[in-house]
């Protein structure tokens, strides 16, 4: 537009020199008439350059319009294209929403699946467990009844024998002397029994008092022996005499087994695992002993580079299941540098299916094991193996091993 303008100032300038020109040539021709045709050439051939460049500047001015008027109308066509390319920008940005919402319904729907196939997989493992136990527990019994048949016969068989000495005896009262003869020899055969029925006496009851223990002190070793307590009658437990002296009842012990520990609350009631692996005794269990009297805790640590650590309370027990088998410690001593157990104090036990801690979350869930959790925890030795299964207040212990015991309280303890 600037160009066209600057051509147009340019053209009325021309015009108006020729113009003055014109006027003064005129002029000059009225003085002699015979110079008038030569004038009229001259002028012609003056005036024709400058109509030649008037009718091209003409042309270029209309060429300009038209090329003006066309840039119009493509500017005009470009905006319809631009909106309908926004239009089509803006569908295209809808469906690729809608296709993102597909793909995340998409993607929980198969996260939904995979949960539902561990948990069938995990209740599918927990029935397995629960038959095992089962069966285990009819082959114990089977084995207590026939132990019971056994001592059943040998008493039947006494009787008999019984039987037939009065027999004989009565029907060797004829003569004095005999009677004699049979006297002594009775006298001598009874005294003989007796004291094999004292013997017999003697071994029994050690068997009643070993039967009847409430603890592992009795027995003074490191193997399995079987507790009777009263409300839950006979069960095994594994007796250690070696980590921190006589007569400790081990009920929790992770030493490297494969047992996952991420149980309901009815499976960690009962307990399970095995005792040459990874173990938890059970809650009604540990209850019902720690019940009958005083007990102490000893709780053995061993980290990542095979450093030992201990911590002792000396007055552990737990409640009742109505009460949430809650956890009370005493006072703590030990190795370990801090007092970590003593953050589950007076706390309810927590499962994945019963969330007795006091954070929005579920503890039991997040770290897939039941403890005694608070905000979660400072330790927690159910936890699976890896960075937490620790001992932590303020330094973190990682563990590869952990173990808890239980014997009843004495005035002094020797660590």
């Amino acid at each position: 537009m600037i160009r066209i303008k600057i051509k147009t100032v340019l053209f009325l300038t021309l015009l108006e020199i020729f113009l003055v020109a014109t006027t003064a040539f005129e002029e000059t021709c009225e003085f002699d008439r015979e110079m008038e045709k030569k004038c009229r050439i001259h002028n012609y051939k003056t005036v024709k350059p400058l109509l030649d460049y008037f009718r091209q500047v003409r042309n270029e001015l209309e060429d300009k319009e038209i090329k003006e008027n066309k840039l119009i109308e493509l500017n005009s066509d470009l905006m319809e294209k631009y909106h309908k390319i926004v239009e089509i920008h803006e569908k295209f940005t809808k469906e690729a929403a809608l296709l993102d919402e597909y793909k995340n319904k998409l993607l929980k729907a198969d996260n939904d699946l995979e949960l539902c196939q561990t948990n069938i997989y995990r209740l599918g493992y927990r029935v397995n467990l629960q038959q095992n136990q089962i069966k285990e527990e009819l082959i114990y019994k089977a084995n207590i009844i026939a132990n019971y048949q056994h001592q059943l016969d040998t008493l039947n068989s006494r009787l008999n024998e019984k039987d037939e000495f009065i027999k004989s005896f009565n029907v060797d009262t004829q003569s004095i002397t005999e009677q004699e003869i049979i006297i002594a020899t009775k006298v001598e055969k009874s005294q003989t029994q007796q004291l094999m029925k004292d013997e017999d006496n003697q071994l029994c009851q050690s068997q009643n008092d070993n039967l009847n223990a409430t603890s592992c002190i009795p027995f003074g070793d490191s193997n399995v022996h079987q507790l009777n307590i009263s409300g839950i009658g006979c069960f095994d437990v594994l007796c250690d005499s070696q980590l921190a002296g006589p007569g400790w009842i081990v009920i929790q012990q992770r030493v490297g087994g494969n047992d996952s520990f991420d149980w309901n609350w009815a499976t960690y009631r009962e307990g399970f695992g095995s005792m040459d692996s990874d173990f938890f005794l059970g809650l009604e269990k540990i209850h019902r002993i720690t019940s009958l009297q005083r007990f102490e805790l000893y709780i053995h640590l061993v980290d990542n580079d095979g450093s030992i650590y201990f911590a002792h309370y000396d007055d552990f027990k737990i409640s009742d299941e109505d009460n949430g088998y809650a956890l009370s410690l005493g006072s703590f001593n030990g190795t370990a540098e801090e007092d970590a157990m003593s953050n589950g104090e007076n706390m309810k036990f927590s499962t994945f299916d019963r969330d007795h801690d006091i954070v929005d979350s579920n503890c039991a869930v997040e770290y897939r094991s039941g403890w005694w959790y608070k905000d979660c925890y400072n330790c927690n030795l159910n936890a699976p193996y890896g960075p937490n299964l620790n001992w932590w207040v303020k330094n973190k212990i990682e563990l590869i091993e952990a173990k808890m015991l239980i014997r009843p309280a004495v005035e002094e303890v020797s660590i």
